[in-house]
Order: C-alpha cells, then sequence, then structure tokens
C-alpha cells in the first residue's frame, strides 16, 4: 500500500531541559489515517504509564525488572480495582482547577468588562438580526422557497462563527423536522461533529501539557488530524501503547470556556428583562439559564465527563442493545478524555443502517426504552442526544457518547410523570391537574380546579381517541399553552427532559413522518404502574381502575394489553402488589370494593356458563327448559344479560392476556395462596363468599317472583 510520508518538527521534553526539537513521521494509509510514532525518540529508561481502566486483562501487562520471555504476573481483581480507584484520582487531581459555575463567578469575571460584553452583544443582534432581515425580504420578493438551501448555510455559517453557545441551539433544531424544512435540517446536522477545527499543533500541546508525558509514551498510533469536531472539542482515534487498543481521544478547544461564559453573562441579561417585565412567562427563566449554563460547565471538566459516563455505564449498560465506552483515566484530566473506541453510525444515516440490515425504528425504539429508564427509574438522564452522540452498532446496539450534559429527575417527579401520562391516556383531567403538585409545578395551595377545563379542552382533540395519535410535540405544545394561563413554575430539569425526548421524537421521524414517541413509550407506563410498587404508583392504579365505586375492567385490559408488550413486563409482579395493597392494614377501602367487585365476576361467570349450556342444547329442548321464556332459563332483561356476558368475557380475555405472557407460570398463583392462609385473608375470602351467598340468593328470589317473557303467537 502506497504511503506518504511528512516529517514535522515538533517540541518534546527532555530530563536535562523542558524542550528540544525533535521530528515526527506522519504515515497516510488509506485504510487506517494513522500516525506511528517514532520510537527512536522514546528514552529507554521511561516509565510505561500504568494500565489503564478497561484494559484486556487477557492481554499480557507491563512486567517490571524482568525479562521479555518471562511469564506475565497477571493482576489480581482486587489490584486491578485498586489501580482504577488510584487512575481515577489522578485524574481528579490533574482537573481539581476546573471551573465551577455560580452566577457569581460570571459576575465577577465579565461584571468589569463592559465593552467586550456590548461588543459581543451587538455582534450577536448583528448576525441575528441581519439573517432575520433576509428572510423577511425573501419573502417579500417570493423567493423563500427557492433560496431555502442557500439560508440554511448561512445559517450554519453565522451560528458557527457565533461559537458554541450558539452551535448547541443549532444541534437541537437539527433533529426538528417538525419545526425546520429539509434543507435547514440538512445543513445543521453539519454543526453534531462537523464544525471547523482548531490546528492539531495546539491540540497535540494540550494532550502533553494535561497528562505530563510526550504523546510518544502514551500512543502507538494517532490519526494525524481530527475524526470529529464539536462544539467544545475535537476528537482523535489512536491507538493506546500499553494495551494497543483503540481510543478515542477529546480534547477542549481552546479559549472555550470564556467565550461560554461571556454569552451566558449576557443570556443571564436577557433573562432578567424578560423576568421583570415579559408578564406572560411565569417560569423563572434566569434559573433555567443558570442550570443550562451549569450543565455546560460541567461538560467542559472532561474528568466530571469520566464519571458521568462510568454511572451511566453501570446503571443502563447491563441491556445487552446498550452500548458505553469504557474510560482510560490515566490518559484523563479537565480538557483531555480518552475512552473506548467504538465504530458506529449516526441515527439519521438511514441509508447506511440499512446497509448493515439494521432498521432505524428498532435502534429508535431501544434510545426511547433506555431513556425511559433514564428519566423514569434511576432518573440520571443523558441531556443531549443528538445524532452525533448515538451510535447504532453493526451488531445492532446502541452506542451512548458525550456525557458531558446529564442531568437527574427527583424520584416524586418520576413517580408523577408515570402516572401523568397514564391519566392524559385515560382522559382523567383531575388527577392530571392534581399531578402539577408532585411534579413541583404548582405550590400546594393553588387550586387546581380551574385547570381541569383547559386541560380537557385542549386534550379531548389531541389525544382524538387513541394512544397512537399522540404526538410528544404536540403535547408539549399544549401543556405550553395552559402553562402559560396559569401560575405554574416549570423546574430547570422538566426543560432537560422535554430536549431529550423531542431530540428522540426528531431521530425517528427521519425514517418515519407518522412515527410517535409516546405511543412507542405507553407500554413502559403501563407496565410500571401494574407492578411498581410504589406506594405513589400503587394509588395512581387504584385511582385509575376504580371510578364511583366500580371497576373499571376496561382500563385494566387496555393496561395490559399495553404493558404486555414492554419486554420486561412481569405476570408475576404485576398481580402480587396489588395483593399486599389489599391485605394490609391500609386497604380497608380498597377491600370493600374489591368484594363489591368479585361478586359482580362471579355472578357474571356463573350465569355465562349457564348461557352457554343452555345455547349448547337442542333447539327442541330449549322452550322446556326456559319455560316458554324468549330470554332463557333465567329471568333476565336483554340488558342484563349482555351486561353479564361482556362482564365475563372480559375478565376471561384479562385471564388469558396473564396467561400469554412470555414469563406467565402457574407458580405465580402460589405466593397468593399462601397469603390467603393468613388471617386477613381468611376474613378477606369469607366476606367475599358471603357476599356471593347472598348475591345469589337475591338472584335466585328474582327469578321466582319474577314473571316470564311470553312467547309470540
Amino acid at each position: 500500500m502506497a504511503t506518504a510520508t511528512t516529517t514535522i518538527p515538533l517540541c518534546l521534553p527532555s530530563s536535562s531541559r523542558r524542550t528540544r526539537t525533535r521530528t515526527r513521521t506522519r504515515t497516510r494509509t488509506a485504510r487506517s489515517g494513522f500516525v506511528p510514532v517514532r520510537a527512536a525518540i522514546i528514552e529507554a529508561s521511561r516509565p510505561i504509564p500504568a494500565v489503564p481502566v478497561g484494559q484486556n486483562y487477557s492481554t499480557k501487562p507491563p512486567q517490571k525488572s524482568r525479562p521479555s520471555t518471562s511469564a506475565p504476573v497477571l493482576l489480581s481483581l482486587p489490584s486491578r480495582l485498586a489501580e482504577d480507584i488510584q487512575a481515577e484520582a489522578r485524574a481528579l487531581t490533574r482537573a481539581v482547577n476546573a471551573t465551577v459555575y455560580t452566577p457569581e463567578f460570571l459576575s465577577a469575571r465579565y461584571g468589569s468588562q463592559p465593552f467586550k460584553v456590548v461588543s459581543r452583544a451587538v455582534e450577536v443582534l448583528t448576525a441575528l438580526g441581519s439573517f432575520g432581515l433576509t428572510l423577511f425580504l425573501d419573502q417579500k420578493r417570493g423567493e423563500l422557497d427557492r433560496l431555502k438551501r442557500v439560508r440554511a448555510i448561512q445559517l450554519r455559517g453565522i451560528l458557527t462563527r457565533l461559537g458554541p453557545t450558539f452551535v448547541k441551539i443549532g444541534q437541537g433544531l437539527s433533529t426538528r423536522p417538525d419545526l425546520c424544512p429539509p434543507e435547514y435540517l440538512e445543513e445543521l446536522s453539519e454543526l453534531q461533529d462537523s464544525l471547523p477545527t482548531f490546528p492539531d499543533s495546539d491540540a497535540f500541546e494540550c494532550i502533553e501539557k494535561e497528562l505530563g508525558v510526550p504523546l510518544e509514551s502514551i500512543y502507538s498510533m494517532m490519526s494525524p488530524s481530527p475524526i470529529a469536531a464539536a462544539s467544545l472539542g475535537q476528537v482523535y482515534k489512536a491507538r493506546l501503547k500499553s494495551s494497543g487498543k483503540l481510543v478515542a481521544v477529546k480534547v477542549q478547544r481552546p479559549g472555550i470556556e470564556d467565550a461560554i461564559g461571556r454569552d451566558f453573562y449576557l443570556l443571564r441579561g436577557v433573562g432578567s428583562l424578560i423576568n421583570r417585565y415579559v408578564d406572560f412567562i411565569t417560569s423563572d427563566v434566569v434559573a433555567l439559564i443558570d442550570e443550562f449554563a451549569r450543565r455546560v460547565f460541567q461538560e467542559l471538566n472532561y474528568v466530571q465527563e469520566g464519571q458521568n459516563a462510568r454511572r451511566f455505564r453501570k446503571l443502563y449498560a447491563d441491556k445487552q442493545d446498550v452500548l458505553v465506552p469504557d474510560i482510560f483515566w490515566e490518559y484523563t484530566s479537565a480538557k483531555v478524555l480518552t475512552m473506548e473506541w467504538i465504530e458506529g453510525v449516526k441515527l439519521n444515516q438511514q441509508e447506511a443502517i440499512e446497509k448493515q440490515g439494521l432498521k432505524v425504528l428498532d435502534l429508535v425504539n431501544i434510545g426511547i426504552q433506555c431513556s425511559l429508564r433514564q428519566l423514569l427509574e434511576y432518573g440520571y438522564f443523558h441531556a443531549d442526544p443528538h445524532p452525533g452522540n448515538i451510535l447504532a452498532t453493526s451488531e445492532g446496539k446502541l452506542a451512548f457518547l458525550d456525557f458531558g450534559m446529564m442531568s437527574e429527575t427527583p424520584e416524586e417527579a418520576r413517580l408523577a410523570i408515570i402516572g401523568h401520562v397514564v391519566h392524559m391516556v385515560n382522559r382523567d383531567y383531575e388527577a392530571m391537574a392534581n399531578d402539577y403538585y408532585a411534579l413541583d409545578f404548582l405550590s400546594r395551595d393553588v387550586d387546581v380546579s380551574p385547570i381541569v377545563p383547559a386541560l380537557k379542552n385542549f386534550f379531548d382533540d389531541a389525544l382524538n381517541s387513541t394512544v397512537s395519535e399522540l404526538n410528544f410535540k404536540t403535547i408539549v405544545d399544549g401543556l405550553g399553552n395552559v402553562l402559560y394561563q396559569y401560575p405554574f413554575n416549570v423546574p430547570a430539569y422538566y426543560a432537560l427532559i422535554l430536549r431529550s425526548l423531542t431530540v428522540l421524537e426528531g431521530l425517528a421521524l427521519y425514517a418515519d413522518p407518522n412515527f410517535k414517541v409516546l405511543a412507542a413509550s405507553y407500554p413502559y407506563f403501563a407496565k410500571r404502574l401494574l407492578t411498581d410498587p410504589n406506594p405513589y404508583l400503587r394509588d395512581a392504579l387504584i385511582e385509575l381502575l376504580f371510578k364511583d365505586g366500580k371497576f373499571r375492567w376496561n382500563r385494566l385490559e387496555n393496561l395490559l394489553v399495553q404493558g404486555r408488550k414492554d419486554q420486561d413486563f412481569s405476570a408475576k409482579e404485576a398481580l402480587q402488589p396489588v395483593l399486599k395493597l389489599l391485605l394490609g392494614p391500609g386497604g380497608e377501602e380498597l377491600r370493600v370494593l374489591v368484594i363489591k367487585e368479585a361478586v359482580r365476576v362471579s355472578e357474571a361467570i356463573a350465569f355465562g356458563a349457564a348461557f352457554d349450556a343452555y345455547n349448547s342444547v337442542p333447539d327442541f329442548v330449549k322452550p322446556i327448559i326456559s319455560n316458554g321464556s324468549l330470554n332463557g332459563p333465567f329471568k333476565l332483561s336483554e340488558g342484563e344479560r349482555d351486561q353479564l356476558i361482556e362482564l365475563r368475557d372480559r375478565v376471561f380475555r384479562i385471564w388469558s392476556l396473564l396467561r400469554s405472557s412470555d414469563n406467565f407460570d402457574p407458580s405465580i398463583l402460589q405466593p397468593i395462596l399462601q397469603v390467603l392462609q393468613e388471617p386477613e385473608a381468611r376474613v378477606f375470602g369469607s366476606r367475599v363468599a358471603g357476599g356471593i351467598t347472598q348475591r345469589f340468593a337475591a338472584r335466585l328470589l328474582q327469578q321466582l317472583l319474577r314473571s316470564p317473557t311470553p312467547t309470540p303467537s
């Protein structure tokens, strides 16, 4: 294979003085694009870096004071764990001076720089104002559609020149085909990992300065130029010298902290004006800006990002279809991050994904399920899931990258979100309004009764009778209209949740314009409501199933139909928490309702069996059995009979749904039988039996006293 060789003079630390002239040979190959580092310039006495976390220990580790022919001494698991902890501690030490965002920090740094701040404000207003004026003139001339591509390229250039804060805004817009025309989507998607790069020499100098050792002692090969450039840094592909593993090395842009800080200082000023003078926005805009700024500044600390990745991997990479890269702590600092290299295709590259025999919607569904676990199980979620941060591997796995922007959902809010979605789907608007207390949208002293009609007016149209019609953007817009009319205060974490889910829906819309995130998500919500023993969700389930003293079997059937679509649904878990609640010390009110419903079901099953037996006999025998009645042997109206048959059939369908679950096992009833032997359960059982006996006695008396319906002559 032909290669092109370039010799470049660089500076390298030595034992006698800080710098000296050295050369590096760059070899470009069509296959790897790597740079082999000259071994001749590496001193033989230089110690080999410690084995990083994530190394495959099936390979031979570096040996100390032994000939190369000796058998290696493999590290034990506790030793590897200790080395991992030590490497992370050293990385934390290297990042000890990383900036932590506070409003006071911004005021102290930029409050004394009025000329720089005003200059930046003029720059932003001029750039965006001139672009808006251009669009206005295009519309006036009737050329808006014809010039879309040109204007999209211009907008991408403007956002790029304005810097990382506005690049992130463009990244968010690039995943919203419902907001931007295709031409804008294509151009803005370039902002995800195709931004202008900064000089390689600056990047290599940053690596050596941050890690304190020359490049050649860390990497045996490195790509001669970045393989991706993002808003905060750029990424190189390299091979670790210690283990031979391929890694991605992310290096922070020079001066990025100052540029971002100045923009947030300006945004806080705008937010203060909005809080003071714009009455229809009731949320604390400054608080939202502070939350976003705090997340962005956390992104600037790559050690924090490494810790985020480790936590994310621990929580969510237990699923076989989710992949999270390892972090190599020994080669990580506040401005340099070294992580496992993962080959993959961005989710918005549908053609490339399909060439690998994969389906974009299958991968999006994996992302949705993982995101639901993030938001609603552990509350720790990836707040920046744009296409550049999520890859599809050839094995059909979904790889998450870039863990700089993470957020957390409070536990009470996680439970309230689940209940809120289920209440919305079932049009229980009173319960929806009460959910806003738990979501921390409203203080407890606010009366929610006026909000109920507003929710009903919007969602009765938006729901359009089935969950499959629900569009997340429509829901967000509808809730937004309600939020503006009433004294809501949207928590900062909620804005990041909306951003995360709208990005996922945007990715899905690339593959299917009719895709609905909530329709794909609802099985998870139904499963959690049916199986989670948390008291809040148990109460929400009871409120959903019981209405005005009656059990709504159609709601239970719908929950089971949806919940069993979730791959983790367990029929056993769906039965036992309800039983524990029913027989617990605080379940008397529920027991009264269940006893009434058990009597109704027993009656329906008994009468249904009798009806079936009657219908199975020959026609000439039926008049003898029914004594000439049109309605069969029982003196029931046609409406009563239909109600009993409908209830019997629905109960049988629900039982069939439970039995047909993948993990159904008749042994799941054994714990129920054990619980029924407890004193409380025996009392409950006797009350049910007594209720059934009374009901059947009443029915028998009814049959004896009611006049039969005569057969027409």
